[in-house]
């Protein structure tokens, strides 16, 4: 019987993939897409997902297969993607026309994650960016640099205590990231360095490092995203512990009439209706890679939000900071390091800086032009973004893929992954895209730079509304550490760097390993 029974299921499985293979290649057949034939099951992605490199990879391999065209099939899984090349095309997609291609697709389906600003789709979501988009100004973020400092000073005396070891900044970086989130979104004071155990941090870990189940589960929701929409990823513990943090926090301050510029305090006003824009200024732009403001403009009424929707968006933010700025910080650390001579024309500025002001404020972080560059030439090399996905929402016709191919019908539903690292990693935009250059991003170069081959944090309506506090919290770290050590290549030191595989975040293979030396 139980032969019989792993006979038939091995059967399925097999008319499975063969049936999805041809329908994924029919669709791209069909459209007269060109396209790399990929796996049964696995598609474009058989080798990330068994470890033999990042996801990265996978799509570079199909973006470089075929130069002349504005777009190509890409097959993820068992699900057919068009994968779109051409900066031109992926501007009017995710700008002009964006209302054909207003959502995200869904990967994760547990409900605090599909609550969150990222994943909802339509008019909700419309409501939710007007919502929070004033609480993530330049003069809301200006408010917050105090506590990045505080949090800098920790990790500036753990260091000094540690100096002379061989470090892993992956895990410093990650603990310095969860203590600015949790004193900035939360209002609870947390040294990570000192106290390695506590609450946030390990639910941080718990939200972002997958266990070998969790994996096994994001690969078979890949290949059978209709079986697994309702499989939950992130730990019911951890949902819950934000769910409680918000609702205690808010409660306790409106009993006690407490405010506090973070990210709580946002969200009780967003709740009151309260929280309003107060019109672009001067601060609003804190470095190269700020995404610029769209205004979205809901079509309907919005009832009030309720608690679990505001904690899905307490949830994003920790999610999002915790891991996509933290591989960003840890990845400028590793270039400073295998880059001296950029180390040190940025220790020339941040030393100047602090001659002339002291401890940093926003304003002077906004005035420092190399260290813009530095942190702007690490987001192209190394951008958390990897892609923008697009859903269709309404019927629309893709140009002609190259010269002499018809246009193509995309239809509602069809998802559309819109290339980034790909892009910032072609030489035909970047001369020696692998060489870390800040100075593409100087006064004098950036206006080489064409438009849309640099979108670390997105493009459109749709961007990162939180590109302001990712660029500052990065900075403000990495003035400190310039300025209180010199930053060290070890045995361990990867270079050239190869991202670690098995991971959606961007992580060095091995870990960033380097050494502090304290300046005289």
């Amino acid at each position: 019987m139980i032969t019989e029974i792993l006979v038939f299921i091995s059967t399925t499985i097999v008319f499975y993939a063969l049936y999805t293979y041809k329908k994924g290649h029919y669709y791209f057949q069909s459209r007269g897409l060109k396209y790399i034939q990929g796996v049964p099951l696995f598609g474009n992605t058989l080798r990330s997902t068994f470890g033999g490199h990042h996801m990265i990879y996978d799509i570079d391999q199909v973006y470089k297969a075929f130069p002349n065209e504005k777009y190509v099939g890409y097959m993820e899984g068992t699900k057919p993607h068009v994968l779109v090349r051409d900066p031109a095309l992926i501007r009017q997609l995710t700008v002009k026309d964006f209302d054909h291609f207003l959502d995200h697709k869904s990967f994760f389906t547990d409900q605090i994650f599909m609550d969150s600003l990222f994943m909802m789709k339509g008019d909700r979501w419309r409501h939710m960016r007007a919502t929070l988009s004033p609480a993530f100004t330049g003069s809301k973020m200006k408010q917050m640099v105090p506590f990045m400092n505080e949090i800098s000073l920790n990790i500036v005396d753990y260091l000094k205590e540690k100096e002379g070891e061989t470090i892993n900044v992956d895990d410093i970086i990650r603990r310095y990231s969860n203590d600015v989130i949790a004193s900035t979104a939360f209002g609870i004071q947390v040294n990570s360095l000192r106290d390695p155990d506590n609450e946030f941090y390990r639910t941080g870990q718990a939200v972002m490092t997958f266990t070998l189940y969790q994996k096994l589960k994001l690969v078979f929701m890949t290949m059978f995203p209709g079986l697994m929409k309702h499989a939950d990823i992130f730990p019911q513990s951890a949902t819950e512990f934000f769910k409680r943090i918000v609702s205690e926090t808010m409660e306790y301050r409106e009993k006690n009439n407490i405010e506090r510029p973070d990210m709580i305090q946002l969200l009780m006003e967003a709740k009151k209706g309260t929280l309003k824009a107060q019109g672009e200024d001067k601060l609003d732009k804190i470095g190269f890679a700020t995404t610029e403001d769209v205004e979205v403009k809901p079509q309907s009424e919005k009832s009030d939000w309720t608690q679990d929707e505001l904690a899905a968006q307490a949830f994003l933010f920790f999610a999002a900071g915790f891991e996509s700025a933290a591989s960003a910080i840890a990845l400028a650390i590793h270039e400073l390091a295998i880059n001296p001579a950029v180390q040190s024309r940025l220790y020339d500025e941040v030393k100047q800086t602090h001659d002339k002001h002291g401890r940093v404020n926003y304003e002077v972080i906004q005035g420092m032009k190399y260290l813009d560059c530095v942190f702007s030439e690490t987001l192209r090399k190394w951008s958390p973004a990897i892609v923008m996905d697009r859903v269709c929402v309404r019927p629309y016709t893709l140009p002609p893929a190259s010269e002499g191919a018809k246009p193509v019908k995309v239809n509602v539903g069809d998802v559309l992954y819109n290339v980034v690292n790909s892009l910032q990693l072609d030489p035909q935009y970047y001369p020696d895209p692998l060489k870390f250059d800040p100075d593409r991003f100087s006064d004098e170069r950036k206006h080489e730079i064409q438009p849309t081959t640099y979108v670390p944090f997105g493009n459109g309506p749709r961007n990162c509304i939180a590109s302001r506090f990712a660029i500052l919290e990065a900075k403000v770290l990495m003035f400190h550490l310039i300025l209180n050590f010199e930053v060290l290549k070890t045995e361990k030191t990867l270079d050239p760097i190869v991202l670690r595989a098995g991971d959606f975040s961007i992580k060095v293979k091995g870990g960033s390993y380097v050494q502090c030396r304290a300046r005289k």
